[in-house]
């Protein structure tokens, strides 16, 4: 039966009708969205572990986007809209949720790109773009944000050497990706293949690596200056309950 209402009802009903759902059932205020302004009880879960409290019910955002989102407004003041001068930004993979604010920014110069554009649906144009070889010129973005994408590239270092090209001499790039924190050295072994294996190994079944504590160091061997940012320490304890951030996430800030 759920199949056959979803295939009747168009998508946006569902998801209003989700939302709904969602709302009532996790009405509160104890937890705020700083993304889409969402009040609730608590997040979702989200994950294969299903850790309690994750994923925003309105707009989907998870931690990681919440801590971002708050970074970029503390650090960079970025979604100011009264400067004359235009950010020129790179976004790989592009989130939906900031996909559409950045699209709706008139301060913004918004450049978002993908393998496979095709899947998205939204006012802005996405640019189909093998991260590995970017097609823009040098020093053409004053600002480059890539969250949870390099995991998935087999050869991280040729991206990373693309993204520090395109990057303006004096711009700014977050270049997020999951690490655990107990490895040394990232742990990658080109003879793990399959999903099956991938997602024993990495904890995902399209990762091609475990990022460790090296991850700064990976980044610099391609030519960025990195600040590894501990945003969320400056945060008070129930700000970071509040937004449903993860304590343990660092930001990777670049310049070139």
């Amino acid at each position: 039966m759920k199949q056959l209402i979803k295939s009747i009802l168009p998508q946006i009903v569902i998801k209003k009708y989700n939302g709904y759902r969602a709302y009532q059932k996790y009405k509160g205020k104890e937890v705020f969205c700083p993304i889409c302004n969402s009040y609730y009880k608590k997040f979702a879960p989200f994950g294969t572990s299903k850790r309690e409290s994750r994923k925003c019910h309105n707009c989907g955002s998870l931690e990681r986007h919440r801590l971002m989102f708050l970074y970029l407004i503390e650090k960079f003041n970025f979604f100011d809209k009264s400067s004359k001068d235009k950010i020129r930004l790179l976004h790989f993979a592009p989130e939906k949720m900031f996909y559409n604010i950045f699209s709706e920014n008139s301060g913004i110069e918004y450049t978002p790109c993908d393998l496979f554009p095709k899947q998205y649906d939204g006012k802005t144009k996405i640019t189909k773009a093998d991260i590995t070889k970017i097609p823009f010129k040098d020093n053409s973005f004053d600002f480059i944000l890539c969250s949870h994408v390099l995991e998935h590239i087999p050869n991280d270092r040729l991206a990373m050497s693309e993204l520090q090209r395109v990057l303006s001499k004096k711009g700014d790039a977050i270049l997020q990706v999951p690490i655990d924190f107990k490895r040394e050295k990232t742990y990658e072994d080109p003879n793990i293949t399959s999903r099956e294996e991938r997602l024993q190994e990495y904890g995902h079944p399209d990762h091609v690596r475990y990022y460790g504590k090296d991850y700064k160091e990976r980044l610099e061997s391609c030519g960025f200056t990195v600040n590894v940012d501990h945003f969320i320490s400056t945060l008070s304890k129930n700000d970071i309950f509040k937004y449903g951030l993860l304590e343990s996430e660092l930001i990777y800030h670049c310049k070139k």
